[in-house]
Order: structure tokens, then C-alpha cells, then sequence
């Protein structure tokens, strides 16, 4: 029996305390009255505890803060003899009742809601798919005639992977390839950075040309040093990688000895990505700002990345 229940048939049987005090009440002395007055005081106080217990908020919306009469008791006119004892007894209990009837419709409807509440939620439980029902099912191809199905390719792995440590031989290369020692340190550290792209070990480029600029950014060749960097990672298959390097090295200084190749080979870059807005763009620029490199010494670099675009 749910709280809803159980308040409801107390306030049936203190209801009917009620009623049954009054039968009494009729014929008996007024002791006896006065005893059944003080009784009805106490089933009133418990239909109001009734009352907050049900509707804790008692602010009015669903019943009457108090036990209240349900109509006013009239003022004896002077002449007139005053209510007797079981008047009053008869309006409080209409009080009563009436509190008690709008208790009972307001249980009833907040009743049928919650099973409404329920019956939709069990409904919307019963319609959510099982685990794993979201998954579609894998699509079977029907195989061309004569020939047989491909074998279903294997799972591939959730793990992040990670890039495979080199080999012994790779090692050993990279190790025959001597670093300079000129007794210029920053100088020696750039050349050993190109000394490791021009040999295609790409990855220890990146590596040494991002060491050597972290060390010395101010240096004479630092303009080389990024220029290099970003062609690191072009001629390693990350034009990308490679293009924010370009521009950096064409902002930071457009008048550095690798300027012009930057804002060339970022337009390099641009055609790779399919991207050829942004390589004419970086066309225009070029061939309008170093003019003498366009028509010299990167002249062939120049046309053949012209080739194949089409820029206004």
C-alpha cells in the first residue's frame, strides 16, 4: 500500500469518527458534550496533520491551509437565542468533509498521474534497443560469377599505434653521418641538420633542425634552419607540417636568405593538399616580391609549380 493510500484511509476513518461522534453527541448530557467536543477538536487536528503530510507546501493550490467552516456562522440577532453546541458540532464536521472530499479527489488524480508516469516509462523501456542492437549488421557482397568471395579483413586494433623504433641498420647510418665541428657550435648544428636531410633521414632532420633553432634562434642562419625544416617534413609526406613552417619563416623575416624559397615551396605545399587557391595566392606573392628569384634561381621550381594550375 503506497503513502498516498494509507493517508487516505485514515482520513476516512477520522471522518467517520467524526460522524459517529455527532450521532452520539445528539443524545447525550452536556458532560458528555463537552467530552465530544474536545474529540472533534482532536480528529480536526489530525486531518490537518493529514493535510501537511500529504501536501507539505500547504500553500492553498490543493486545499485550505485550516479547517475552515464551509459557510460562515451566522451572528445571532439581538432577541435570538445562540447556536446550541451541536450547530456548532454539525459545521465543523461539514468542514470536515468538505476538506476531506478535496483531499480525496486531489490523492485520486495525483494517483492516476503516477500510473500514467509508469506505464510511459515502462513503455519507453521496452522500446530501447538491446546492446549492441545499434551496430548494423555487416553488409555480405555477392561475389561476381567464377569468382570467390575476399576473405573478411581482420580487426583493427583500438590502440593508438605507435611509430616503430629503428632498426639497427638505420641506426648505424645515422651514425656514420658525421656531425661538424668548426669550433662554430650554432653553425655546426645546422649543418648537421642538412647533412641528415640531404642523406633522406627525414625524422632526425626535424629532430636536429628543431634543436638547433631552439638553441639559437638569432643565429645568422636561422632563415636556413626553418626553410629546412618545413622541407623536412615536405619531402617526408607532411605538407602540412611543412607549410606552417614556410609561413613562419616568410613572416618572421621576408627579407631572410630563405624567404623567397619559403613562399615558394609553401605554394608547393598548397598544390599538394589540393588546396589551389592558396597556391596561386602564395604564386602571385612570390613572383611579385622576388621577381629576380622567380626569373633566376628558382626559375624552374617556379614554372613547375605553375604547372597544371590555373591562376588568373
Amino acid at each position: 500500500m503506497n503513502r498516498f493510500s494509507m493517508d487516505l484511509r485514515r482520513m476516512r476513518l477520522a471522518a467517520t469518527s467524526v460522524v459517529a461522534l455527532v450521532l452520539v453527541g445528539a443524545s447525550l448530557p452536556a458532560q458528555a458534550q463537552d467530552n465530544t467536543s474536545a474529540r472533534l477538536n482532536k480528529v480536526e487536528s489530525e486531518v490537518r496533520a493529514l493535510q501537511r503530510k500529504v501536501f507539505p507546501g500547504g500553500d492553498g493550490k490543493f486545499f485550505e491551509p485550516q479547517i475552515t467552516p464551509a459557510t460562515p456562522t451566522p451572528t445571532p440577532m439581538p432577541g435570538q437565542p445562540a447556536s446550541t453546541p451541536i450547530a456548532d458540532v454539525l459545521v465543523r464536521i461539514d468542514a470536515v468533509e468538505g476538506q476531506l472530499r478535496q483531499l480525496t479527489s486531489q490523492v485520486e488524480q495525483n494517483t492516476n498521474r503516477i500510473n500514467q508516469l509508469e506505464a510511459r516509462l515502462a513503455a519507453g523501456a521496452a522500446a530501447m534497443p538491446e546492446p549492441g542492437a545499434l551496430s548494423p549488421a555487416p553488409i555480405q557482397q555477392q561475389p561476381a560469377s567464377g569468382l570467390s568471395p575476399a576473405p573478411a579483413p581482420s580487426p583493427v586494433a583500438t590502440a593508438p599505434s605507435r611509430p616503430a623504433a629503428p632498426s639497427n641498420s638505420r641506426i648505424e647510418a645515422v651514425r656514420a653521418i658525421v656531425k661538424p665541428q668548426t669550433g662554430d657550435a650554432a653553425d655546426d648544428e645546422y649543418s648537421y641538420g642538412f647533412r641528415l636531410w640531404e642523406a633522406k633521414f627525414y625524422p632526425e632532420a626535424q629532430q636536429q633542425l628543431k634543436l638547433y633553432l631552439e638553441k639559437y634562434p638569432k643565429h645568422a642562419r636561422a632563415s636556413w634552419g626553418r626553410n629546412l625544416l618545413g622541407r623536412a617534413y615536405l619531402d617526408d609526406g607532411n605538407a602540412m607540417e611543412g607549410a606552417k613552417w614556410f609561413v613562419q619563416n616568410y613572416q618572421t623575416d621576408k627579407r631572410g636568405d630563405r624567404a623567397p624559397d619559403s613562399l615558394l615551396y609553401l605554394a608547393v605545399s598548397m598544390k599538394q593538399l589540393k588546396d589551389s587557391k592558396r597556391a596561386c595566392i602564395a604564386l602571385a606573392e612570390f613572383s611579385e616580391t622576388y621577381a629576380a628569384e622567380a626569373a633566376g634561381r628558382l626559375k624552374s621550381t617556379y614554372d613547375s609549380t605553375r604547372n597544371g594550375l590555373k591562376c588568373a
